[in-house]
């Protein structure tokens, strides 16, 4: 199996993705930076089920994830199930513009799990990070994508699967 999209171009087309689509659909512009979120944070997780080996993570203060909410929501106060159900359908419609992208690059059909949310730092069992892309909003919260790919040598992620 030949890989798919070389990590660079993937870097840079999930960048995009996510920048233009978290400003479009909420109002928040995403800038690159190099903090981490603290230590108050929830991970939304979503991995495929066709097309790749692998599996992305947006992990961030829980306090953007609420901005999100808010902003999505139009109210002034959410609770925690508006913060969890938000940010699963806001990472869904992401992978949504992930899937087509990498559909346009690659010709690969890639499906993806229905999204999990998790109170603090996830990252799926058998699983290495292959890359950290870093966020902070304009209000200094910190947010990272993570592209997850199998820990065994066989799985280098971006390869396409052999069920298309």
């Amino acid at each position: 199996m030949d890989k798919a999209i070389p990590e660079e171009k993937l870097r840079e087309g999930l960048d995009q993705i996510i920048r233009e689509v978290t400003e479009a659909s909420t109002g928040i512009a995403l800038t690159r930076g190099d903090a981490e979120p603290g230590e108050n944070i929830c991970t939304v997780h979503i991995g495929f089920r066709r097309g790749f080996h692998s599996s992305l993570s947006l992990r961030a203060d829980s306090a953007l994830f609420a901005r999100l909410a808010q902003s999505m929501l139009s109210v002034e106060q959410t609770t925690a199930q508006d913060l969890e159900d938000v940010a699963k359908e806001y990472f869904n419609v992401l992978c949504g513009h992930i899937a087509a992208a990498l559909y346009k690059t690659t010709h690969v059909s890639a499906r993806f799990s229905v999204p999990s949310f998790h109170w603090g730092r996830y990252s799926p069992a058998g699983h290495k990070e292959q890359f950290v892309i870093r966020y902070s909003s304009g209000r200094n919260e910190a947010a990272e994508l993570v592209h997850h790919v199998p820990a065994h040598p066989d799985g280098d992620g971006w390869t396409q699967s052999h069920s298309n």
